[in-house]
């Protein structure tokens, strides 16, 4: 049974890496989606409560018998959890140990308990990838800003 924690892990499967709304909305439609997250989160990040530069975060789940990443939210998150949301890109970059430092913060966890919750994502991240044929949909997008992609 994996540990609940408030910050978390997300791995996304390699097929979905470059399916983000960033890169499917116009400039225009991804500062109204963001803007919005920053509001409803009062202006402090979503997991850990800090206030100053946000970032904006896509919420997506995964139903794996169906091949369906479907998003469910943005978020506005400080940079800080955003690296440890996205903790693979983060330790490419060098910053694992920061990363890893602030999950365990947040989290009021041990570093033990930190690498028990890196491997049970990892071994979701696998299971994941042996599935083909990843389906996206964005209709909580198209519900709330009844925004089309381009």
């Amino acid at each position: 049974m994996m540990k609940t924690y408030k910050l978390y892990f997300e791995m996304v499967p390699e097929e979905c890496w470059f399916s983000n709304l960033r890169s499917v909305l116009k400039p225009e439609d991804w500062d109204i989606v963001r803007r919005d997250a920053y509001k409803r989160a009062g202006y402090r990040c979503c997991i850990c409560g800090a206030k100053g530069k946000l970032e904006a975060h896509e919420k997506w789940s995964y139903n794996e018998e169906k091949a369906l990443q479907k998003l469910e939210d943005v978020l506005a998150l400080c940079h800080e959890c955003h690296e440890v949301v996205h903790i693979s890109r983060t330790q490419l970059f060098g910053r694992g140990m920061d990363a890893m430092t602030h999950f365990m913060q947040v989290n009021g966890c041990s570093q033990m308990e930190f690498h028990e919750a890196l491997g049970q994502a990892n071994e979701e991240y696998k299971k994941r990838n042996k599935i083909e044929g990843w389906v996206t949909d964005v209709t909580w997008l198209e519900n709330r800003f009844q925004i089309k992609l381009k």
